[in-house]
């Protein structure tokens, strides 16, 4: 062999290797998510235990004022239970998109960085699901496409297909139950067990898929598993008709806005939106029923295994129930709010009138829409609470402006809480955190025209009947993208 086929054929093995650990470690870090969510149950078992603990310490005295506390933490239990099966039955419905049953040991000779520098989030928004670790995405580069894997970190959670009619559910059976208040002091992983497996015996539950076995399952972080109780907060926000508040709040103003700027559109020349940051696929969904192609990219494998589930899988209006504010006792006005059922979905997804073309991708917003094949392509882009997830806002404001056709709109809405602001003891996160006048300069210089401003007041998944509500004076604007000539001709550039 020349020296030049061997040269070849040792940077085809260092390729083929590298591809390898990336693999490897885009399944363990889609195990330790599955594992958070399969840990919920014990985790909040184990906060009722605390409360328990802390009333046994109580005086006889000061035990006979609160004599339901006991029955309250066994509706507790109850309240976990079904949250869990909500839980159990999304992670059934999912198919993940690699072997996870693959040897991982090629994992320990992958350099350290790549094990640490992808980081869980700790706000209240978004920011709680934190990103499988990914460099890049499977996605299909135009809505209308299919999804097709590239050897990529982060691969699709949803078809990438529209959406035209409910897909037959995995698993079933167990979203209508009641609290049960009689129901006696166990432990909640062990009820969960004997439970499904009657359930199974009746044929409600098909067997669980291979990748779920306990023995492929992780130890996690509680930090992992406040993941998932975000994402049962978020679900409120996004599916549930108690979360319409927010979502007029929000998604409405951008609805209008698009209606306005697109008044003779029709379904057979559909104007192309773009929503990076979609979490859970609402707002998308709205898009896409008022008659536009719209596209979700979502980077959170926490978000993007809900949101499958609940776009492909939900039956009926009210198909599942949860309860999202039982894990605080704080603020609370009584138990009764604390424990209130919600049932989601408020709308059934696939009887929704969406719009042929509607798809959610997974992946980097930068790295999947930077491919040349999306500059110039879409109409509208909308984002709404999502520039501040950026390591480096510059860039986000820069590729929006790439993929805006000449004369397409940028409608955004939130504040700009930088999600990395605060990553103490990270030498080399990068974090660039603008002011909102230079957010606007930015977006001047790479030829936006700001139409309309304004200021809307909301909240972020917060509990509608607690004491404490948290709001955000949160920035609202439409920007529309100038030709290129035209900014080359008024635009000074930025220093």
């Amino acid at each position: 062999m020349s020296e030049v086929g061997g040269a070849a054929a040792v940077e085809d093995e260092q390729r083929r290797r590298q591809r390898t650990l990336e693999e490897a470690l885009e399944v363990q870090s889609l195990r330790r998510i599955i594992s958070a969510y399969l840990n919920y149950p014990e985790a909040a078992e184990e906060d009722v235990r605390r409360y328990e603990r802390s009333f046994r310490k109580l005086s006889p005295a000061h035990k006979a004022l609160l004599p339901h506390y006991p029955m309250k933490f066994q509706q507790l239990r109850s309240c976990i239970a079904t949250n869990s099966y909500f839980i159990f039955n999304m992670l059934q419905a999912f198919e993940p998109p690699l072997d996870m049953s693959q040897d991982l040991d090629c994992c320990d000779d992958l350099h350290h960085e790549h094990a640490s520098g992808h980081h869980c989030l700790s706000e209240q928004r978004n920011s709680c699901c934190s990103p499988a670790p990914s460099s890049g995405a499977n996605c299909c580069s135009r809505p209308e496409e299919t999804c097709q894997g590239e050897g990529s970190h982060m691969h699709m959670m949803s078809t990438g297909e529209p959406i035209s009619e409910p897909q037959e559910a995995t698993t079933g059976g167990f979203h209508d139950r009641p609290v049960d208040t009689n129901r006696s002091e166990e432990n909640v992983s062990a009820t969960l067990q004997m439970e499904h497996d009657a359930a199974e015996c009746n044929g409600d539950v098909s067997a669980p898929n291979d990748w779920l076995d306990p023995s492929i399952q992780l130890h996690v972080p509680l930090v992992d598993v406040d993941k998932v109780r975000c994402i049962v907060r978020n679900i409120v926000r996004d599916w549930a008709a108690e979360g319409q508040k927010e979502r007029d709040e929000c998604y409405k103003p951008i609805l209008e806005e698009l209606d306005s700027q697109f008044p003779n559109r029709s379904k057979e020349r559909a104007p192309a939106c773009l929503v990076p940051g979609a979490g859970l696929g609402r707002l998308a969904l709205e898009i896409s029923r008022l008659g536009f192609m719209c596209q979700g990219n979502e980077f959170s494998y926490y978000m993007m295994i809900c949101s499958s589930f609940i776009l492909n899988h939900a039956e009926t209006v009210g198909d599942w129930t949860i309860y999202p504010w039982i894990h605080s006792n704080c603020n609370s006005l009584s138990d009764s709010d604390q424990l209130r059922p919600v049932p989601i979905p408020d709308i059934h997804p696939a009887s929704a009138g969406i719009t042929e073309g509607f798809s959610m991708c997974g992946g980097d917003f930068i790295e999947v829409y930077s491919d040349a094949s999306q500059e110039g392509y879409w109409d509208a882009v909308v984002t709404c609470f999502f520039i501040d997830t950026a390591h480096n806002i510059v860039e986000y404001i820069e590729t929006i402006s790439k993929i805006l056709k000449d004369g397409g709109v940028w409608i955004n809405l939130g504040p700009l809480l930088y999600h990395f602001a605060d990553m103490y003891g990270q030498e080399d996160e990068m974090s660039i955190e603008l002011s909102l006048e230079d957010v606007k300069r930015v977006a001047i210089h790479y030829g936006f025209e700001f139409e309309k401003e304004k200021t809307i007041e909301t909240t972020y998944t917060t509990n509608p009947r607690s004491m404490m509500q948290n709001h955000y004076s949160a920035a609202f604007w439409t920007a529309r993208k100038r030709s290129k000539a035209t900014t080359d001709e008024r635009l000074p550039s930025v220093p």
